[in-house]
């Protein structure tokens, strides 16, 4: 697999939005519900930044949506990842969700480009109905990879997850590292025979000083327009409606002791993980996984 092109960027963008239908217990987010007038200002928001990615062109573009909550179940955020697919430039739009929405909206879409981070909540949702929406994303051709928290007591769920998901379909287990030696040797085997990456992401990486594609052809963006390198640094490297941003791009190295989420590490350099996943590295997809039913048509969702 060969580098991408400096050409390419990968953005994630998070808006104000910040509410959820879920409500997981670790989560602070959990059945929060935004007021429609912050809905309306986060749409515009939305909108000015698909306006401001149409205007890229020819540059090559990949969008990760990192919402703080549950986007997909507002409209805004479904005609904004039909609208960003159908862009010629934008290789990749994703979004991280727990996949409660309908589907039905997807069928606008240009599924080249389109792809779904699904998380499954136990407890929050049936595994029938959970199984039953990646089943129709399979049918349907649309990539997405599926995944879970690690705690110990979601593994017996998890494992009836991955029986029921089609085997070209990823599996990834987010671990729980808030909790200092939770996982004991047979507990990260466990989660490993599930998700071969596990233990990379069941430890928090030696970061400092080292090179990371933030902030050059990785970085993150905010509702006003705000770039930073990644989530976890604070630092503004400027606005995408203030002027050109390439000029404020370039080779970064980390300024933190280390990196322990996936959207993070992905980007290290010295882990060579662009290697793994490819072109799914935005939706969490190692590369030869297929993501949906192997030789699946689009059709109607």
């Amino acid at each position: 697999m060969t580098a991408p092109s400096l050409d390419r960027w990968n953005i994630l963008y998070r808006g104000p939005l910040s509410s959820c239908n879920y409500a997981c217990g670790y989560c602070p987010f959990a059945k929060r519900r935004n007021s429609a007038a912050e809905l309306r200002d986060d749409a515009r928001h939305l909108a000015r930044f698909c306006d401001w990615v149409e205007d890229q062109r020819p540059r090559e573009i990949g969008v990760l949506f990192t919402p703080w909550g549950e986007a997909l179940i507002h409209r805004a955020y479904q005609q904004a990842m039909v609208r960003l697919s159908r862009m010629p430039h934008v290789y990749r739009v994703a979004i991280q969700t727990n996949l409660s929405c309908p589907l039905d909206w997807m069928r606008e879409a240009d599924l080249g480009a389109l792809a779904l981070w699904a998380t499954f909540h136990p407890g929050e949702v049936p595994l029938d109905r959970f199984a039953g929406q990646c089943a129709r994303l399979c049918q349907a051709g649309v990539r997405h990879s599926v995944g879970a928290v690690g705690f110990k007591e979601a593994l017996p769920a998890i494992r009836d997850l991955r029986h029921r998901l089609d085997p070209g379909t990823y599996l990834w287990v987010n671990a729980n590292k808030r909790d200092a030696g939770y996982y004991g040797e047979e507990d990260l085997a466990a989660f490993e025979s599930i998700d071969p990456h596990f233990r990379l992401n069941a430890k928090r990486h030696p970061s400092l000083g080292q090179p990371c594609r933030a902030g050059h052809t990785s970085f993150t963006v905010d509702g006003s327009g705000d770039v930073r390198r990644c989530h976890f640094i604070g630092e503004v490297l400027g606005n995408l409606y203030a002027g050109e941003i390439a000029g404020d791009l370039r080779r970064r190295r980390c300024p933190n002791e280390s990196c322990g989420c996936h959207i993070g590490y992905v980007h290290l350099e010295p882990l060579d993980l662009y290697t793994v996943f490819g072109d799914g590295v935005l939706e969490r997809i190692p590369d030869g996984w297929g993501g949906a039913a192997s030789g699946a048509a689009a059709r109607r969702i």
